[in-house]
């Protein structure tokens, strides 16, 4: 059978040509976009230095028995990634690996669509194939070795001539841009995949050491029946479509008319679940937040438990992200219940069909998470029943190709509508049980999403580069009208504060707030509530309610 000789140089030549040509096109896009207003030869000198080291990279595995495999790897690798740098806008960097190393197997299935499976055989699978067929000639070893040696340093001599040669230029791009090599398939995410494997590794046996042991109630005369909280943990729900903060459509009919307090100018901590819940249950906030620092401490569900108040979790999500390691924990998708649950996955319903079951058993101060499924994507259309399809044509494919800008937006709009009757649900049973317990509803979203401003779609991109479509998120309170008047909650004082800068730095410290709960961990700066308090100096502030 024949087959063609190639020099393994060579064939790392045609391959680096190969990457940068074909799964980098959205890199391209976005340097040639920074480097625009500079000098003519700047793009075209960055695009050498680039092509340069690349080679350098390939040349360093040119050798017998591995230079095959690197290279397929290298090829199948960029095919993937690039699907999504291009279809999606997405950076992958390290959050955004940890972020689908706990995906569930649902919600990988909903991105391998067609176009996808088609893309990586076009890109990826044929070409490996190619190298496959293809007869490498080897030099002898030191041979070899010198010669490898020689292209390494020639192309590294290129790189530095190239940067230095308007070094000005691009060290102001790269201060102005410093995501301008983010996207560079497949060298940036498998460095990304690297770092956090070593991270993941290096975690791995971290024990969280107790925070606010010192937690105990306060006030707790003040009522008669038990005081029960439930927060909502949002899923991918930006602010921009909320009709309570300004959005054109009437996408929160219910809790409008559920008179909540709606806190307008929210931020989120991070761009991806497994980033932002960690970091909104931390008492670390965003400025000093890493992974490490909270993994090493406890967080808000355990200063509660000293307090004395029950914990439970319920999550429809994709996990706790070990925020529920030390309290009652349940993970509702593999539930078979047919009035909810479809391939893996259910709506958000099952969340408050489970509230009553719950709500029976309380026997004291309680806090309730619910960790919604919300707005997840690109499966819009999956999140909310067929009755909430009030804006159409939705987009009903998990591959958004498929589908025009307006219907991707009535989708995403829809599951926006779905999360309003969810928590207005989650109000309403509060609400019935009145006679016996005191009830409050925190939601906040844990990041929000882009459909397609400026060619980016989903979420997770790196903070510092983030569109403010996937960090401003919706936060609001609702509470019951004996526990506001018993707390001495002043209404008028928090409808002046709404439109004030809160993030999820607020979250900690007004839960403990609205609970009662004293601590030295406690900062009364960061309760939303403290300062509209008819009894200045206790633990927290006020709030509304219906």
């Amino acid at each position: 059978m024949f087959r063609p000789q190639i020099g393994s140089v060579t064939l790392c030549i045609l391959t680096t040509a190969y990457l940068l040509a074909v799964t980098n096109t959205t890199f391209w896009i976005k340097a040639h976009g920074y480097l625009a207003d500079t000098s003519p030869l700047a793009f075209g000198l960055f695009a050498l230095g680039i092509s340069a080291m690349c080679l350098a990279i390939l040349t360093l595995f040119s050798a017998k028995y591995l230079v095959k495999p690197v290279l397929i790897f290298l090829v199948i690798t960029a095919s993937l990634s690039s699907w999504f740098t291009d279809q999606f806008g997405t950076i992958i960097d390290r959050e955004m690996i940890r972020n689908a190393a706990v995906s569930t197997g649902a919600e990988t299935a909903r991105l391998l669509t067609p176009r996808f499976m088609m893309h990586v055989v076009l890109t990826g699978l044929f070409p490996s194939l190619l190298i496959v067929w293809l007869r490498i000639r080897h030099r002898p070893f030191f041979s070899k070795l010198a010669h490898n040696a020689g292209i390494i340093v020639a192309c590294v001599a290129v790189f530095a001539a190239a940067a230095f040669s308007d070094y000005r230029t691009f060290a102001g791009v790269g201060r102005a841009h410093n995501d301008i090599l983010d996207r560079l398939n497949p060298f940036l995410p498998i460095a990304n995949a690297v770092r956090y494997t070593i991270d993941a590794n290096r975690d791995r046996n971290i024990v969280a050491q107790p925070i606010g042991t010192d937690a105990h109630r306060i006030n707790t005369a003040a009522l008669t029946k038990p005081r029960v909280t439930v927060i909502v943990a949002g899923e991918t729900a930006r602010a921009a479509n909320f009709s309570l903060g300004g959005y054109q459509r009437n996408t929160n009919p219910q809790l409008k008319a559920r008179g909540v307090t709606y806190f307008s100018n929210t931020t989120s901590c991070g761009t991806a679940t497994a980033v932002s819940i960690p970091c909104m249950f931390s008492d670390l906030t965003r400025s000093s937040y890493s992974h490490r620092k909270a993994a090493e401490r406890q967080n808000l569900l355990d200063v509660l438990g000293y307090a004395k108040v029950s914990v439970t979790w319920l999550d429809n999500d994709t996990g706790h992200y070990n925020v529920a390691d030390r309290v009652p924990y349940t993970f509702l998708p593999p539930s078979a219940d047919p009035r909810f649950c479809k391939d893996g996955e259910c709506l958000d319903g099952i969340l408050t069909d489970k509230l009553n079951g719950w709500l029976d058993g309380i026997k004291g101060d309680s806090v309730l998470v619910l960790h919604q499924l919300g707005s997840h994507g690109p499966a819009y259309y999956a999140r909310y029943p067929e009755e909430f399809r009030r804006f159409q044509p939705d987009c009903r494919a998990n591959d958004f190709g498929k589908c025009s800008p307006q219907e991707i937006r009535n989708a995403y709009d829809n599951t926006i509508l779905y999360t309003d009757h969810i928590v207005a649900q989650v109000i309403d049973t509060l609400k019935q049980r009145s006679g016996t317990l005191a009830g409050a509803v925190v939601y906040l979203s844990d990041h929000g999403e882009s459909l397609g401003e400026n060619g980016i779609y989903l979420h997770g991109m790196p903070y510092m580069v983030a569109p403010t479509e996937q960090t401003h998120v919706p936060l609001l309170f609702w509470l019951a009208d004996d526990l506001a008047k018993d707390a001495g909650y002043d209404r008028d004082c928090l409808a002046k504060t709404t439109a004030e800068p809160r993030s999820h730095d607020n979250l900690f410290h007004s839960v403990l707030g609205l609970m009662d709960v004293s601590t030295k961990v406690y900062n009364p700066a960061l309760d939303v509530f403290s300062g509209c308090r008819r009894a200045p100096g206790t633990v927290a502030a006020a709030e509304p309610v219906n």
